[in-house]
């Protein structure tokens, strides 16, 4: 039996003929735009992929240890060190860059989208409302349907790849932000008010800071799903280990798919482990943390010898 077979009282609703008539519109009257944006986002992603590539391997995995020993600690940044020459000794040093660089803009777009709207959201009942479906929608779309409109506007190659990556990894930041600055003890800004702070003022200096952890927890979960979303970017032509891994599948090549899976975990949990410890306070073995409590316990001890 197939869908002809079928007999129902529910009448026929053509949605697909309605959603390609909808996107024609839109690509058709707005083609120069997205021209545009192409040109812009294009330039951006090969600009930092060159400037990163410039920098030897072995500088930049110095660098990326550095940081994970300011924020976190020394076995992190040894860690850190090993796992990034891994994916240098298999030879996938340059699809990495291209993913770690598709990751970090499409994280800053969808960030600096995200977090207005979830104050927005936070603030306003209605403005949740409606916002709450949409992402609901976001989330539960298959990621792959993401790239259809993305290449029809804007062809193949990095463009289409961080669109679909900016849409799929947009909800948490969303609700994570709503969420952070919902939980905000209600006394607390009781308090604010009481002193004559505006809403403004509320915001940017009681809701905000005490919502961080949270809204921190919303950027590290945007980073995982941009990481995951760049993978599936390789299948429309973005270059990085999404490619390696749509050619490990193509040409049935399982040591080329194991590499490049290798690599993505590698860059998953560098990014997971970083961002979570900018999250919180950073941990107490973190190179950050030890400076601040030096200096705490050298004003200490100057205000106890009065030196």
């Amino acid at each position: 039996m197939n869908e002809d077979d079928l007999t129902s009282v529910v009448p026929d609703l053509a949605v697909g003929e309605w959603i390609d008539t909808g996107v024609d519109w839109l690509n058709s009257t707005f083609r120069e735009f997205f021209r545009a944006v192409a040109d812009v986002v294009d330039t951006l992603i090969t600009g930092l992929i060159d400037a990163m590539l410039l920098v030897p391997p072995d500088i930049m995995i110095l660098v990326f240890a550095l940081l994970g020993l300011l924020l976190r600690s020394w076995q992190f940044a040894i860690g850190s060190a090993l796992g990034l020459a891994f994916v240098v000794s298999m030879g996938m040093w340059i699809p990495a860059v291209q993913t770690l660089a598709l990751v970090v803009i499409a994280t800053a777009v969808a960030v600096l989208i995200a977090i207005p709207i979830g104050i927005l959201a936070a603030r306003n009942k209605v403005v949740s409302n409606v916002v709450r479906p949409v992402l609901d929608f976001m989330q539960t779309m298959p990621a792959f349907v993401y790239l259809i409109p993305a290449i029809l506007f804007f062809s193949i190659g990095y463009v289409p790849g961080m669109f679909a990556t900016i849409l799929f990894a947009l909800p948490p930041g969303v609700r994570l932000t709503e969420l952070g600055i919902r939980q905000v003890d209600s006394e607390t800004v009781e308090a604010g008010q009481a002193f004559g702070a505006t809403p403004r003022q509320i915001l940017r200096g009681i809701q905000m800071p005490l919502a961080v952890p949270t809204i921190m927890a919303g950027v590290n979960q945007v980073i995982m799903l941009a990481l995951s979303m760049a993978v599936v970017a390789g299948m429309v032509g973005a270059d990085g280990l999404g490619k390696k891994v749509v050619e490990s599948i193509s040409t049935i090549n399982i040591g080329l798919g194991a590499e490049a899976g290798l690599s993505v975990v590698v860059l998953a949990i560098y990014l997971d482990r970083l961002t979570a410890s900018i999250g919180g306070s950073g941990t107490d073995k973190s190179l950050a943390n030890m400076v601040r409590r030096s200096r705490t316990r050298s004003v200490a001890q100057r205000a106890t010898t009065g030196i």
